[in-house]
């Protein structure tokens, strides 16, 4: 081609492919697909970044808790629609909705079983559910869990996510704040642990009564916990809020959260606190 020529362009067009669905998660700090075999294989933990998804409530229990020791109780506890509240749809429909996608009666899965043969009752938030808000289902199933715990003499464990009381249910949401702590304080009273997990999110009503109440309080990395949303606070308070404000590490320098444990840790951790956390209460 001579050296000033006009160059010659393929009117070819290249159509990048559709990457298929389902296949693949974007970590959102680094931005790198994950393939997601990959990543339920990592416990939905980013191999490079660290960063941990959320886990449905049967993951979770699968993951913590040794193979055929789980009994699910109180899956039968359905709630129902007390105020006739409709939005963008009625109340009923929406939870109908989330039970078919979820394949769960709501957003809390409750059961005994054994975390390396150690007993515990335990109960695990599923936020796919409604942003696993807290009615009267969830209140009333985490209590009964509690109560279980304390009558058996064995540890409970809560695995909280969520973002907070489900106002469709009014006051009868909010009075799950009253009923869960109570039961905790009588659970304390028997001299027996408790230990909450924090996941992200942990929000609201759920951080106010029993996630806040631990004997001993987990969180995972980069877990965002609070009240308040942090949008609401600064444009409440008119301030500019801390670097890391209602992260899980924000909340370990200031004394809330107790430690900060891996997901791929968490099951061992667990252990060795209860070990000693148990031992000492049967042995007193």
């Amino acid at each position: 081609m001579p050296l000033f020529s006009k160059p010659k362009y393929s009117t070819v067009t290249v159509k990048k492919k559709d990457i298929p669905r389902g296949l693949w998660t974007k970590d959102p700090l680094t931005g790198d697909l994950i393939y997601n075999k990959e990543l339920e294989q990592n416990l939905l933990v980013a191999p490079k970044s660290g960063y941990h998804f959320p886990m449905d409530a049967p993951t979770r229990i699968q993951s913590l808790l040794d193979e055929g020791t789980f009994k699910e109780w109180d899956a039968d506890l359905l709630s129902v629609d007390p105020l006739s509240f409709t939005d963008s749809k009625p109340y009923s429909e929406r939870l109908e909705t989330y039970r078919k996608a979820t394949k769960l009666s709501d957003a809390v899965v409750s059961g005994s079983g054994k975390l390396l043969d150690i007993p515990v009752e335990i109960s695990v938030m599923d936020f796919r559910f409604i942003g696993a808000s807290m009615g009267s289902v969830v209140g009333e199933k985490i209590a009964r869990s509690i109560e279980r715990a304390t009558e058996r003499g064995v540890p409970c464990i809560i695995i909280c996510a969520s973002g907070g009381a489900r106002m469709q249910e009014g006051i009868l949401s909010l009075m799950q704040m009253a009923k869960t702590s109570a039961a905790l304080a009588r659970h304390a009273k028997a001299k027996l642990p408790y230990i909450a997990v924090l996941t992200n999110p942990t929000y609201a009503g759920v951080m106010a009564s029993f996630a806040s109440l631990g004997d001993l309080i987990i969180a995972e990395p980069g877990a965002l916990i609070g009240f308040a949303g942090a949008r609401v606070i600064k444009e409440t308070t008119k301030e500019e809020l801390p670097k890391g404000f209602q992260t899980a590490e924000f909340l370990l320098e200031r004394g809330l959260v107790d430690q900060i444990v891996h997901r791929h840790e968490l099951k061992e951790r667990l252990k060795s606190f209860l070990s000693v956390m148990w031992s000492a209460e049967r042995s007193a």
